[in-house]
């Protein structure tokens, strides 16, 4: 065998072993996470959204943690969306991927950040919201295709999270 073959096999044989071994660790969190609520349906009525732009779904990581990506459920993936604010509560419509809807009351806090979860951009590239799915404290990434709509995003969540005490108050909630 000449050394031309063998240097080929060895680099198969690594590249399975890492790919392997993603996907065995990928595995592991998907179990480790099992615990995870389900999350929230999509109300069959939307009022009509106050801001809507299309970007990129980063992931959904634990809050404070931004390598922790929480696997199940689909919200690690990254992929295309458009984020849409509603009285609601905001929507992540993700194509190929099962949509993220958080409701009003369940987001906690919004903020720009440079980075999360493999996703790394210039300072506040990044739209990160906080919220709560059961008993565990979410941070969920997005990046807008036009930064002129990363500002209009903020602007509107932080309304809605300033809105949600005094109007859940006046529904008896």
């Amino acid at each position: 065998m000449d050394t031309q073959m063998l240097s080929a096999l060895v680099t198969v044989a690594l590249i399975v072993v890492v790919l392997t071994m993603i996907g065995l660790g990928w595995r592991s969190r998907l179990r480790r996470q099992s615990d995870v609520e389900r999350l929230p349906e999509v109300p069959q009525h939307l009022s009509p959204a106050t801001v809507a732009a299309e970007g990129q779904y980063v992931a959904t990581t634990t809050a404070g943690d931004w390598l922790d990506r929480i696997a199940v459920q689909g919200l690690g993936l990254r992929t295309n969306a458009e984020l849409s604010i509603h009285a609601e509560g905001v929507l992540f419509d993700r194509p190929g991927a099962a949509p993220v809807f958080i409701p009003r009351a369940a987001v906690t806090d919004s903020r720009q950040a440079a980075g999360m979860a493999g996703k790394f951009v210039e300072k506040d590239g990044l739209l990160v919201i906080s919220w709560m799915l059961g008993s565990r404290e979410l941070d969920t990434g997005f990046r807008s295709r036009r930064s002129a709509d990363q500002k209009l995003l903020l602007q509107a969540l932080q309304e809605l999270t300033s809105a949600a005490p005094q109007a859940d108050a006046d529904s008896g909630k």
